[in-house]
């Protein structure tokens, strides 16, 4: 077995490469690094005898491979799609000869672009392929986007069916009576082979959610009410069922703002202990508390910190049990609710000296069957199947084959002053064997804002590593998993703050002498694109090079283009109003930004509209100002073909390169 998956690990991997590979020196680094991994999505059979990887296929396609680990181990294709603007987001499995797939798919619906879902169920195999997803008729007077999602894969008694939520949508019939009212999110048991179904939770048009224990049973729901002109409200209501009841009573009510949210938000629930788990917020940081599903609702704090906000829960299995929660400070951490997994924790840690970074992916039904991924800020890591019985590792794919042998920067923890003395978080990667003094160097701030850096491989960094470049990302104020205060007024709001963060860690790297004199430049994707844009707004000199992918150039614009949908509302405080809209926004203030300036940007992309950067480069261009465009066509904000990532990392090494005079 240990020779076998590194054999499959050689063939899976020659797909991810595709025709990207030169014989330049520089193209080949380039080709190597803008490979996407060999392992988008796996999990392990209930039986622990196949798993179903996720893998990429030449250049933006995912197809789905079986690997029957047994003595001869065999590899069935599953699923591939042949339609663009589709993608396997992944599988689990529902039983040890079938799996539940979700795609994603990017539609133009009455002249503006969305994201549907989309649930399937299909033989390992690839045969007997259904949709399990509510998708509507011709009768149906609205798209149904939301495909649903499986609440429990594994009903304990019935095998072969899942519990999952499905839209519905009110239909008509033109000359006649036939028609239907109904509306909203309703829960269904379905058999993922014949797709009989038993209706569990009825359609309301009010519910936002469900979340079923690991018995299979109904035991929160979500209700978001909308405003007059149809617009998601941000207050959301949680109730609950105890044990055997069909009442729902009140649980909590959280209200999502543009700051911090308050209010209990539950995530599990764990039917043993009749528990639901959830966050709130505790002294300024998020933590996790349970409460329990009775008449008494006890409430107690499971875990906490007051240094980092808990962020979400480790779950397992078929049946999603939970075994611990997760928070990142310098380096992520798990408190497992587990002894026995905390134990199997330590025990790889000792065997993977060099992996320190271990992610608990899946288990089979039994448990024995662990899958596991191991890595560092230096390796892109494996996967592992772990015998718990035997207690014996077997390696299965490597991420990224491409970069195995190549020496990689190390990540190092560092804080710097911010202009009023505040000493902001990040990470310093340097290029191998430097001296850390006299080097070209990349600010390199974070998308989100909502988000921060955290430590492990980061392919984005070391490339521009290799390239020579030191990389410096800093957690800027604005960014999330450091508290209440920390995030401020989120980053756009507060983007005074969070963009002179920003400067603040390019004039560190010039004070330290990290940065040779006029070698600075700074390269970010999404809200750090926008981020590298406005930092030259607010400081012209700073930085000799700006690339920026994805980026948001126009607050205004960013809010207008959730108009078309129901949480316009809710990005509409999120973004705000008033003076920070002109003044936070690069393309209203092109004309101070000095330094020449590379956007990249997917034509389809949801998240921050194409025309972000086209209103940018025309603003550059009419102010004189040197910019270059590159689009991609029917790619999403992830830019996710190995082709284009190659291009636009040769791309912009090239253009740093020559505008640092390198």
């Amino acid at each position: 077995m240990y020779s076998k998956a590194f054999a499959l690990c050689a063939a899976a991997c020659s797909l991810a490469v595709g025709g990207a590979a030169n014989s330049n020196e520089a193209d080949r680094i380039a080709a190597a690094f803008g490979a996407r991994p060999t392992v988008l999505d796996i999990s392990v059979s209930p039986d622990g005898t196949k798993v179903a990887v996720v893998q990429p296929l030449r250049k933006s396609e995912e197809v789905v491979w079986v690997y029957d680990l047994g003595e001869n181990v065999e590899r069935k294709l599953a699923l591939s799609l042949a339609g663009e603007e589709e993608i396997i987001a992944g599988c689990d499995w529902g039983t040890d000869t079938r799996l539940i797939c979700t795609i994603r798919l990017s539609r133009i619906i009455d002249g503006v672009r969305a994201g549907f879902t989309r649930v399937v169920a299909l033989d390992a195999d690839g045969g007997n392929i259904k949709m399990l997803s509510n998708t509507g008729t011709s009768r149906t007077l609205v798209p149904i986007q939301y495909g649903g999602a499986v609440l429990t894969r594994s009903i304990p008694g019935k095998p072969g069916k899942v519990l999952m939520t499905r839209q519905t949508r009110p239909t008509f019939s033109t000359g006649t009576n036939i028609y239907s009212l109904e509306d909203g999110l309703a829960v269904d048991e379905v058999d993922i082979g014949s797709l009989s179904t038993r209706q569990v939770e009825r359609p309301r048009s009010d519910t936002a959610s469900y979340i079923a224990d690991d018995t299979g049973t109904v035991r929160i729901m979500s209700v978001r009410k909308s405003d007059f002109a149809g617009y998601t409200t941000p207050t959301v209501s949680y109730q609950f069922r105890k044990s055997g009841s069909r009442n729902w009573e009140d649980l909590s009510t959280r209200r999502i703002g543009a700051t911090v949210s308050s209010g209990f938000y539950p995530i599990a629930v764990d039917a043993a202990k009749n528990v639901v788990y959830g966050l709130d917020d505790n002294n300024g940081f998020d933590a996790l508390f349970s409460i329990s599903l009775d008449s008494a609702m006890e409430r107690k704090l499971v875990v906490a910190r007051d240094d980092a906000d808990v962020d979400g829960l480790i779950r397992l299995g078929p049946t999603r049990r939970v075994v611990g929660a997760t928070y990142a400070t310098e380096r992520r951490s798990i408190v497992f609710f587990d002894a026995a997994l905390k134990s199997i924790a330590e025990a790889l840690g000792a065997a993977l000296p060099n992996q320190p970074q271990i992610e608990f992916l899946d288990e089979s039904e039994d448990g024995n069957w662990l899958l596991i991924s191991a890595s560092s800020d230096t390796d892109p890591g494996m996967t592992y199947l772990l015998d718990r019985k035997a207690m014996q590792l077997e390696p299965l794919f490597s991420i990224r084959p491409e970069l195995n042998g190549m020496l990689m920067g190390a990540m190092k923890p560092v804080t710097f002053p911010a202009g009023d003395g505040t000493r902001i978080p990040g990470y310093l990667t340097l290029p191998p064997g430097s001296d850390g003094k006299g080097l070209p160097a990349i600010v390199m701030p974070h998308g989100g804002p909502s988000s921060r850096d955290e430590w492990g491989f980061d392919w984005l960094v070391q490339y521009f590593v290799q390239k020579g470049y030191a990389v410096l990302q800093p957690n800027f104020r604005g960014s999330s998993g450091y508290g209440s205060a920390w995030f401020m007024q989120n980053g756009f709001q507060s983007w005074r703050i969070a963009v002179g963060d920003v400067n603040d860690a390019g004039r560190w790297l010039v004070d330290q002498g990290i940065a040779a004199p006029g070698k600075l430049a700074i390269v970010g994707w999404s809200y750090g694109g926008y981020a590298a844009l406005q930092s030259a707004v607010l400081d012209p000199e700073l930085y000799k090079a700006i690339v920026a992918i994805a980026p948001v150039t126009d607050l205004g614009m960013l809010r207008n283009e959730f108009s078309p949908f129901v949480n316009y509302r809710l990005a509409r405080d999120f973004i705000g109003e008033g003076p920070h809209i002109a003044e936070g926004s690069p393309a209203k203030n092109a004309g101070r930004i000095t330094a020449p300036v590379l956007l990249f940007h997917g034509s389809i992309d949801e998240n921050v509209g194409v025309r972000q950067s086209r209103i940018m480069a025309d603003a550059l261009r009419s102010a004189g100002k040197r910019v270059d465009l590159v689009e991609f066509d029917k790619l999403d904000h992830y830019l996710d073909d190995t082709e284009v990532r190659t291009l636009m990392l040769s791309r912009s090494a090239s253009f740093l390169d020559s505008a640092l005079g390198r």
